[in-house]
C-alpha cells in the first residue's frame, strides 16, 4: 500500500511554483528586452544594495545588487511599474549608469535579506568595511554644532560596544556633513591625536583622541578605502562613498606617514556643489555677461589660475554645465574625476594615462569642447594650445598669483608668445573668501589705516555702480548659533579677468611683466581681485580682515597707485 507522504509533497509542489515563478521571470525578460538574473545562486553587493533604502527597494520591488565604478545592475519585478522608474531615475541623477534585469519575488526576497547586514559596519563582497549610511543620515539631524559632535564623540569613546569604532567613525562623517565641511584631517601627535575640520577653507580643531583608540580608527579608515593595513612607511590614496538623502558623497583618502603615526585627510566630494550657478559663486553682473559671451565661442582656451583649494575646478565646471547640451560632444581628462557629470564624457589620469596622452586620444574622440584638470608641463600646454587654434574650446587650470601671470607661465612653458593671442581668449583668477553670517554681522566705521588701505581701490574702480550709497561703513564677524560661534557661513569667489584683444597680444609679445600686462588691461574695466573683494565688503558679504587673509591688498594698492 502506497503511503502519501504530505511533507515531500509540500515541499515538491514549492520546488514548482518557484520553477514557475523563475520561467515567468524569464519570459518577462524576454517580452521587455532586459536580461534575466536568478539572485539565489549569487553573492549580493552590499556597496550596491545600500544605494537604495529598503524601504523603497521592497515597495518598489527591486533590488540594486552589482556595481562597478558608476554602473550600477538592478533587479525588478516589473520594468514599467512607477515606483521601479523613479528609482532608476533616483540612480541616474546620482550620476549610474543602470543595466535592468527582471527577476522573482524569491530572488528578489534573497537580496533583501541582505539589508539586516547593513545596521553597522559590515564587510562587503570585497573585504572592504563600509559604513552605516542610514546612521549617518540619522547623525545629521542630531548634530548641528561642534559641542554636539564632541559629546557624541566622547559618549562612543567610554562606550565598550563592539561597534563602539564605527559608531565614532560614522559620528566624525555625520558631523562633517552636517557643518559643511570639506576635510577632515587626522593628525597623531606625541601624546593624543588631533582631528580637525576645514570649514569654509579653514581648519578648526574639532577635538583629540587617545592612540588605541585612533589606532583602530586609521585601520577601519584603511580598509574602507581599500588601502594596505600592513604598509605603513608610504604614502596612500583611497577612496569610499556614503548615500545621505539619495546623494552619494565621495571620500578621498590621503594617508601619509608621520613621526609619530601615519596622517589621514578625507576630502568630502559633494556632487550638489556642481549645482551651483554662477551668480552663486559670487560672479557680479558684469563678468556673468563676460563669461557668457566667452564659452559661447566655438574655439578658443578659457585659463582659471589660482592656488589649490580655490575653487577653480568647481568654476570650471559651472561653465560646462553652462555650455552642456545635445548637440555638443564635451570630454574632461582630470586627476581624478570629482565630480561626475551626465552627458559628458570623463577620463581620468592614471600611471598609464596621462595629460598629455590622454589629451592627444581626446582630440581623436571629435570633441567640441575639452576640459583639462590642470596644465602641469610643457607638452599639455602645447597639445592644448594646439586644440584651441584647431576649432576646439579649452578649459584648463594653471597655478600663477595672478590672470596676468598666465601669459609669462605659458612662454615659460615653451608656448611662443605670437601664437598666445589667437589661442588664448580668456585669462581668470580666482580666491575664495568665507561669507559673514547674515544672522550676526555687524556694521562699524571705516577708520584710519583701513581707510587708507581701501581709498585707492576705490578710486577710479571700474562699475562703480555696484558700490553701496554708504562707503564709510563696513561689516564684522560676531558668532552665533546658527554659524557655530564663528561668524562665517560659505564662501563666494573674488575674480578677475584678463580679455585677449589687440593691445594684451601686443603686450604679451613685448614683455614678460605682469605690471606691464595690468597697465595694458586698465581699458577692458575689469576689477581685479583686490577691488572686486573691496566691493564685497563693502556690501557686506565678507569682511575687510578675511579679505586681507586671501588677498595681499597692498600689492594691489600699489599696481592701482602706479597705474
Amino acid at each position: 500500500m502506497t503511503q502519501f507522504d504530505e511533507r515531500k509533497q509540500g515541499e515538491r509542489l514549492h520546488e514548482l511554483r518557484e520553477r514557475e515563478e523563475e520561467q515567468h521571470a524569464e519570459m518577462l525578460s524576454s517580452k521587455y528586452g532586459v536580461g534575466y538574473i536568478d539572485l539565489t545562486s549569487r553573492a549580493i553587493d552590499t556597496d550596491a544594495l545600500r544605494l537604495i533604502p529598503e524601504a523603497e527597494s521592497r515597495a518598489s520591488e527591486v533590488a540594486a545588487f552589482h556595481k562597478v565604478n558608476k554602473k550600477i545592475s538592478l533587479a525588478m519585478r516589473a520594468p514599467e511599474r512607477p515606483d521601479a522608474v523613479k528609482t532608476i531615475q533616483n540612480l541616474e541623477r546620482l550620476g549610474y549608469t543602470v543595466e535592468r534585469y527582471i527577476a522573482s519575488s524569491g530572488s528578489l526576497a534573497h537580496a533583501w535579506d541582505r539589508y539586516h547586514d547593513l545596521s553597522y559596519a559590515t564587510e562587503t563582497e570585497a573585504g572592504v568595511l563600509t559604513l552605516s549610511n542610514e546612521t549617518i543620515r540619522e547623525m545629521i539631524a542630531e548634530l548641528k554644532t561642534l559641542n554636539d559632535l564632541r559629546e557624541q564623540v566622547a559618549a562612543n569613546m567610554k562606550s565598550k560596544d563592539t561597534h563602539r569604532v564605527s559608531r565614532i567613525l560614522e559620528i566624525t562623517m555625520a558631523g562633517a556633513l552636517s557643518l559643511g565641511a570639506s576635510d577632515v584631517h587626522l593628525e597623531p601627535e606625541e601624546e593624543n591625536v588631533r582631528m580637525r575640520y576645514r570649514l569654509d577653507g579653514i581648519l578648526i580643531d574639532v577635538l583629540t583622541f587617545d592612540r588605541p583608540t585612533y589606532a583602530l580608527i586609521s585601520s577601519r579608515i584603511k580598509l574602507l578605502s581599500g588601502l594596505k593595513l600592513n604598509v605603513k612607511n608610504i604614502a596612500q590614496d583611497g577612496r569610499f562613498s556614503i548615500v545621505v538623502d539619495e546623494k552619494e558623497i565621495e571620500i578621498r583618502t590621503s594617508v601619509l606617514p608621520g613621526a609619530y603615526a601615519e596622517t589621514i585627510v578625507m576630502r568630502l566630494l559633494d556632487p550638489s556643489t556642481l549645482a551651483l550657478s554662477m551668480e552663486t559663486l559670487g560672479f557680479d553682473k558684469y563678468l556673468m555677461d563676460i563669461f557668457d559671451r566667452e564659452v559661447a565661442k566655438p574655439n578658443g582656451m578659457i585659463l582659471n589660475t589660482g592656488p589649490t583649494g580655490s575653487g577653480k575646478t568647481t568654476t570650471l565646471y559651472a561653465f560646462l554645465r553652462k555650455v552642456h547640451k545635445p548637440e555638443i560632444k564635451i570630454v574632461t581628462i582630470e586627476d581624478p574625476i570629482e565630480y561626475h557629470l551626465p552627458g559628458i564624457v570623463q577620463t581620468q589620469v592614471t600611471k598609464d594615462y596621462t595629460f598629455a596622452l590622454g589629451l592627444r586620444s581626446i582630440l581623436r574622440q571629435d570633441p567640441d569642447i575639452i576640459m583639462v584638470g590642470e596644465i602641469r608641463d610643457n607638452e599639455v600646454a602645447a597639445t592644448a594650445v594646439q586644440a584651441s587654434l584647431t576649432g576646439h574650446m579649452v578649459f584648463s587650470t594653471l597655478h600663477t598669483n595672478d590672470a596676468a601671470g598666465t601669459f609669462p607661465r605659458l612662454i615659460d612653458m615653451g608656448i611662443n608668445a605670437d601664437i598666445l593671442g589667437a589661442s588664448v581668449t580668456v585669462a581668470m583668477a580666482q580666491r575664495l573668501v568665507r561669507r559673514l553670517c547674515p544672522e550676526c554681522r555687524k556694521p562699524a566705521p571705516i577708520m584710519d589705516a583701513d581707510a587708507k588701505l581701501i581709498a585707492p581701490l576705490l578710486k577710479n574702480i571700474p562699475h562703480e555702480e555696484d558700490l553701496p550709497a554708504n562707503r564709510d561703513t563696513m561689516w564684522t564677524a560676531v558668532g552665533c548659533a546658527k554659524c557655530g560661534g564663528l561668524g562665517y557661513k560659505g564662501r563666494t569667489a573674488l575674480v578677475e579677468v584678463i580679455l585677449m584683444d589687440h593691445i594684451i597680444e601686443a603686450a604679451v609679445r613685448t614683455t614678460s611683466s605682469e605690471r606691464e600686462i595690468w597697465a595694458s588691461a586698465k581699458h577692458q574695466k575689469i576689477r581685479r581681485m583686490g577691488q572686486d573683494g573691496v566691493v564685497k565688503v563693502l556690501q557686506g558679504v565678507t569682511s575687510l580682515e578675511e579679505l586681507g587673509r586671501v588677498v595681499d591688498l597692498h600689492d594691489e594698492v600699489m599696481l592701482e597707485t602706479i597705474a
